[in-house]
Formats: C-alpha cells, sequence, structure tokens
C-alpha cells in the first residue's frame, strides 16, 4: 500500500469508531506499516485537518485519536446534539436487537429470550425514542406490544427495516 492509500484508511478507521482509536489498534487493523511510520502518517493528517478550513479536526484523544468539533463550531453541534440518544448499554441494544428483528413483541416474550427483567431498559428505550409501543395483543392480561420506531431506523441508518441484516449475516460476524 502506499502513504496515500494508508492516511485515507487510518481516516476510514477513525472516522467509522464511535470512540477514540489507539495507534495499536490502527496498527492491528491495516497490518502494514510499522509504528513510527504510522505515527508519522496520523502526525500529517492532524496537520492537514488543522490547516484546512474545516469544521473538525483529528485530536489525539484519552490514548487514541478521534475527530472533533473545533470549539468554534460547538455551539451548533451542541443544538444538532439535543433529542439524540447517548450511547446505549450492551443490554439495551441486545433488547433492541430483540425488538427489531421479532416485532411486534411483548415485554414477557422480550424476558423470555434475555432471561432477565427489561422493564428498565424498555422505559428508557421508549424515552430514548428508538421503540415505541404498538398497542395490546390480544390475549389475557393484554400486555403492550413494542417495535421500531422512524428514529431507529434514522440512528441505525436503515432505509426499512428490510434493511437489518439477517440473522445468518450477523452470526457470520
Amino acid at each position: 500500500m502506499d502513504k496515500k492509500q494508508i492516511k485515507s484508511i487510518i481516516e476510514s478507521l477513525i472516522f467509522a469508531s464511535d470512540a477514540p482509536i489507539p495507534i495499536n489498534k490502527i496498527r492491528e487493523i491495516i497490518d502494514s506499516p510499522d509504528r513510527k511510520t504510522l505515527m508519522g502518517l496520523i502526525a500529517e493528517l492532524m496537520e492537514e485537518y488543522q490547516t484546512m478550513d474545516r469544521g473538525f479536526s483529528l485530536r489525539e484523544v484519552a490514548g487514541g485519536y478521534q475527530f472533533r468539533t473545533k470549539p468554534e463550531c460547538s455551539e451548533w453541534v451542541r443544538q444538532l446534539k439535543k433529542g439524540i440518544p447517548l450511547k446505549l448499554s450492551q443490554a439495551a441494544l441486545e433488547t433492541l436487537a430483540i425488538i427489531a428483528y421479532k416485532q411486534p413483541v411483548t415485554r414477557s416474550e422480550i424476558e423470555y429470550i434475555r432471561g432477565v427483567d427489561v422493564g428498565g431498559i424498555l422505559r428508557s428505550l421508549v424515552d430514548k425514542k428508538l421503540i415505541r409501543i404498538l398497542g395490546k395483543k390480544e390475549v389475557p392480561g393484554r400486555p403492550l406490544i413494542y417495535g421500531t420506531s422512524k428514529r431507529f431506523l434514522e440512528v441505525f441508518a436503515l432505509k426499512d427495516l428490510s434493511s437489518l441484516p439477517t440473522l445468518q449475516e450477523v452470526e457470520e460476524l
């Protein structure tokens, strides 16, 4: 790989990572240049982003690298971020996946699959507008049934529910 291609890959990895990505992780994935060369390429990228007239820069943060909003643009980003769900716990992601693939689904059906109480998680997902109450199931007790929302599709960049990977594709990961 040439220098330009490696820099493009580094940019893509940093962009795709939701947390600062450490140099060792980048090296592990690229498996090409030595640490010193990689550090030099990252330094070049940092300099390029610093001198470009862009709203973000490449920064070293918490032992890794991450694109960060420049301070002069932070006010607009804060307005955009209002109402966007914060990071989800592993339990919330598991619950959300069950709902996405099994909807319409009741709380007891989710709890049967997960083996634990999900009441708090369901409330949190409803509050974050990732799931919605679709109605009540026509069985004794009339439990609420849940499904994903339009917001779920937006957050996960899905055209529609048919865009979800198949369970076979997920298992192959």
